[in-house]
């Protein structure tokens, strides 16, 4: 039997209480794989916000050496769909059906911090912006995303 939750909202359910930074990263890491290959590291998640934390690498820059516009927003998706996930009513999934980022300025160094908090939760769609931040607080992009509400098991 698949030890894995069926659900993303099982998966983020488990993190109630916020565990240990670790503990929170490797269960998301267990049930969305995706999360592991971008090195993301959950460091908060409730229904208010997600916050999350990405390294700089060499692998993940343009030619200019900033972060990968299809890799800031591979985390901000992720990001967000986590946030989306905390606000589903049981036993629902989510999928990104729409999204747009905005890019402020580049990350060539670094951490970044990637908050997502829910705009709209609706019986349908939850809309998620996500902040992506550098280490000198000034925000390296924005993304706006709306998540569809899938009934029964995903």
């Amino acid at each position: 039997m698949d030890p894995r939750p069926r659900t993303i909202r099982e998966t983020v359910s488990i993190a109630d209480g916020q565990k240990e930074h670790a503990e929170l990263t490797a269960t998301i890491r267990r049930i969305m794989p995706f999360c592991e290959v971008l090195g993301l590291t959950v460091v908060e998640a409730s229904a208010e916000k997600v916050v999350a934390t990405v390294e700089w690498a060499k692998e993940r820059t343009t030619v200019f050496g900033g972060l990968h516009g299809g890799y800031v927003m591979a985390v901000a998706d992720s990001t967000g769909a986590l946030c989306a996930a905390r606000n589903l009513p049981e036993g629902a999934g989510t999928s990104t059906i729409e999204s747009k980022t905005n890019f402020l300025r580049p990350v060539t160094e670094g951490a970044v911090t990637v908050t997502s908090r829910p705009v709209h939760v609706g019986r349908t769609t939850i809309v998620v912006q996500t902040e992506v931040v550098r280490d000198d607080r000034k925000t390296a992009a924005i993304t706006t995303q709306t998540q569809i509400v899938l009934s029964g098991p995903t």
